[in-house]
């Protein structure tokens, strides 16, 4: 069985080579996993919930700068020379289970194991290039087009394994953030998507594949 990851997840057999440093938390909705600057010691998992990403400019201003889906590592920065400080907060969304390893652990298994660290170095530099498209996408598109392609990542269309259709309860504040617009422009293309069908609410934030077609369309 090949254990290449895919574009966002690194297999779940991997995690056994972790045994060292590790520790299980579980977090409750909003709470804080770790802080811009506080000490890069340690590495984190998401297994089960969501995690929110966030910077804080120097003004204040806060930005969503990604979402942690199930099966991906997230603080891995730490791992860098040079970076003994955290870039960015964590915050869980709604419960979340999430394993804590020790930087150190991690980086003894990178120089020990070839196998792991292509998988890692693989998986990192997957997570470089969704960066690089969400920079894009911010450059060029509209509005309209970037909520519509965070709406896709949300439910997870164009990834491996089954659409996740219905989207967890997020703010629009939060959505806003992703998106990089006003809260009152992010409700009233929310709206215009529900009137098209392309989203519906029901138990949750449904999204219809025809907002994947609309996304694509020039």
């Amino acid at each position: 069985m090949s254990h290449k990851p895919t574009t966002s997840t690194l297999p779940e057999s991997f995690l056994e080579k972790l045994l060292q440093g590790k520790s299980v938390h579980e977090f409750r909705n909003k709470q804080r996993i770790f802080s811009q600057g506080d000490a890069a010691d340690s590495v984190f998992y998401l297994q089960n919930g969501k995690v929110k990403m966030t910077v804080v400019s120097k003004r204040g201003k806060e930005a969503v700068i990604g979402m942690v889906e199930p099966g991906q590592f997230f603080g891995e920065s730490s791992l860098v020379a040079g970076h003994p400080l955290r870039m960015a907060s964590a915050a869980s969304i709604g419960h979340s289970t999430i394993l804590r390893f020790e930087k150190g652990a991690v980086i003894r298994l990178l120089h020990e194991d070839a196998k792991f660290a292509d998988c890692f170095v693989t998986y990192t530099l997957a997570r470089a290039v969704r960066v690089e498209e969400d920079l894009v996408d911010q450059l060029f598109n509209s509005t309209e087009k970037r909520l519509a392609r965070v709406l896709l990542l949300l439910a997870n269309f164009g990834q491996d394994g089954k659409p996740q259709a219905v989207i967890p309860r997020i703010s629009q504040e939060t959505m806003a953030q992703m998106v990089g617009a006003s809260r009152p422009r992010v409700s009233s293309f929310l709206n215009k998507f529900r009137k098209l069908g392309f989203i519906e609410y029901n138990g949750g934030l449904r999204v219809n594949s025809s907002l994947l077609r609309m996304a694509l369309h020039d």
